[in-house]
C-alpha cells in the first residue's frame, strides 16, 4: 500500500507539473502570436517583441513546432485569429505589497472581473492603472544559471554589452537592461554565453519591501491564483523575496 501511495503521489505531482507547463506554453504561444500581429512581421530580426517571445519559449524548452504554429496564428494562417488586447492591472496584496498584473485577453470584462476577484479573495485590493507602477522601473531582464558562467565574467560581459546592472543571487545571474537596449544585449550575451534561463521585459521594484512570513503565505497563494488565470501573462510584486522562493510559500 505504501508503494502504491508513493506512486500515486508521484503521478499526481507529474500531472500537476504537466498541466502547469501546458498552461505556460499556451501563454507564451499567445504572446508570440500577438507579437507577430502587432509587429506585422514574422522575422525576429525585425520584430523585437517576437524575438523576446521566442527567446522565452526556448528558455522553457517549448517545441519548435509549437512556436511555428503560434507564429502562423499571428499571421492568420490557422483560422484562429483571436483579437487579444493588452491590459495592465495594479493594486495591493497582503501586507500592502504592490502588484502589477499584465494580461492578454479577448474579453476585457472577464479578465478584469477575474483579476479583481483574485485580489479581493486574498486580502488585496485592485486600484487604478498607475496606482503602483510608479514604484517600479520597466526594464529588460536576462537570467543565467550561476553554473553557466562565473560572477566576474558575467559582470564583465554584461557591462561591455551595455547592461545597467548585474546581480548574482540564489544560484543565478540577473542582468538588468534599459528597455531600448534589451534585444541588443540579449543577442550579445546569447552569442557569448548561450541560451539564458529566462529573458523578457520586467517591472523591477525600485525599493523592495520586507514583509512578515505569514504575509508571504497569503501573497504566494494570491500570486498563484492570478498566474493561473488564462488571461494573465505576468505577475510582478515589490516584496523583497526571490520569485522562486516566494512560490514555495504557496504550498
Amino acid at each position: 500500500m505504501a508503494g502504491h501511495s508513493k506512486y500515486a503521489n508521484i503521478k499526481h505531482r507529474k500531472n500537476a507539473q504537466d498541466a502547469k507547463r501546458a498552461k505556460k506554453f499556451n501563454k507564451i504561444a499567445r504572446e508570440i502570436s500577438v507579437a507577430v500581429r502587432i509587429g506585422a512581421s514574422d522575422d525576429p530580426e525585425f520584430n523585437p517583441r517576437l524575438r523576446t517571445a521566442i527567446s522565452a519559449a526556448k528558455s522553457e524548452n517549448m517545441p519548435n513546432d509549437r512556436i511555428d504554429r503560434a507564429i502562423k496564428a499571428g499571421l492568420g494562417g490557422n483560422g484562429n485569429e483571436e483579437n487579444y488586447e493588452e491590459m495592465r492591472y495594479e493594486g495591493y496584496g497582503p501586507g500592502g505589497i504592490a502588484i502589477i498584473v499584465e494580461a492578454l485577453t479577448d474579453n476585457k470584462n472577464r479578465a478584469a472581473s477575474e483579476v479583481r476577484t483574485a485580489f479581493a479573495k486574498h486580502g488585496g485590493s485592485m486600484g487604478e492603472t498607475g496606482s503602483v507602477s510608479y514604484m517600479f522601473d520597466h526594464v529588460g531582464r536576462i537570467v543565467f544559471d550561476e553554473e553557466a558562467i562565473s560572477e566576474d565574467d558575467i559582470f564583465e560581459k554584461a557591462v561591455d554589452a551595455g547592461a545597467e546592472n548585474v546581480r548574482t543571487q540564489n544560484n543565478k545571474h540577473t542582468v538588468i537592461t534599459a528597455l531600448g537596449d534589451f534585444t541588443n544585449i540579449l543577442d550579445a550575451l546569447e552569442k557569448d554565453i548561450g541560451q539564458p534561463r529566462s529573458s523578457g521585459l520586467y517591472w523591477l521594484p525600485q525599493a523592495p519591501v520586507e514583509t512578515p512570513e505569514d504575509n508571504l503565505v497569503s501573497l504566494a497563494k494570491m500570486i498563484g491564483v492570478l498566474d493561473d488565470l488564462d488571461d494573465v501573462q505576468y505577475v510582478y510584486h515589490n516584496c523583497d523575496i526571490d520569485d522562486e522562493l516566494l512560490e514555495g510559500y504557496g504550498g
